[in-house]
């Protein structure tokens, strides 16, 4: 098998970046990274060069190319079926896809006003009624996979899979605002935030010397 390059941008703040990332990482399954700073003068010809759409994270396996988070996470799990990226069962198998697909699609108000910054903690800020109407639903959806489809595990389907890297960035931020979580919730954040390829990505963010102030609103 052909190796695959996984092309991101800032890990402080690309939260597409690290869905796929965390995907693979935590899978264990090898790949090559290349990050590339957001926002400098050669940003946009440099991703230009590597994905179709301009913009990251984009896959590179072979001749083909893939320039979509959950599309790259879709053909990761077609390449290793036996790491079980989806869940075994049908049923939790299409409920994990139904809340991916809001994920990618929804609560833009969350990702406006709580823009993901693994460095920076800034308690209550962004929340809105429009980020807190995200937030419920977020909480509830979270909720009610863990308590119908969590079994065998601490995740949202029991074991790892693509739904929690989906929902990775949102714990980040949950972190860094400091929202107030229900008990089933935040366990689910805490179990999250301890694995490792999370707390690999956390630190390398970390240490990253770029500031971008869009990204910084309350800093």
């Amino acid at each position: 098998m052909s190796a695959m390059t996984l092309v991101i941008g800032n890990k402080n703040y690309s939260s597409w970046s690290l869905r796929p990332w965390l995907l693979l990482r935590q899978a264990g399954i090898p790949f090559e990274e290349v990050r590339l700073p957001l926002y400098r003068d050669d940003t946009r010809e440099r991703i230009a060069s590597l994905s179709p759409s301009g913009l990251v994270p984009v896959l590179r396996h072979g001749h083909l190319v893939v320039w979509d988070s959950l599309a790259i996470c879709e053909h990761v799990n077609e390449l290793y079926p036996a790491h079980l990226l989806w869940p075994a069962d049908p049923s939790a198998r299409a409920v994990a896809r139904a809340a991916s697909a809001e994920m990618h699609a929804g609560f833009r108000a969350l990702r406006e006003h709580m823009p993901m910054n693994c460095r920076g903690y800034f308690p209550g800020r962004g929340l809105n009624p429009e980020t807190e109407k995200d937030i419920r639903r977020i909480l509830a959806l979270w909720r009610h996979c863990r308590t119908t489809c969590g079994d065998g595990g601490p995740m949202l389907f029991g074991g790892f899979s693509i739904a929690d890297a989906m929902f990775a960035p949102v714990a980040l931020r949950f972190q860094t605002y400091d929202v107030k979580l229900d008990p089933v919730c935040a366990a689910y954040v805490s179990t999250l935030l301890a694995l490792p390829a999370m707390v690999e990505w956390v630190d390398a963010a970390r240490r990253e010397p770029e500031r971008l102030e869009q990204f910084e609103p309350y800093g």
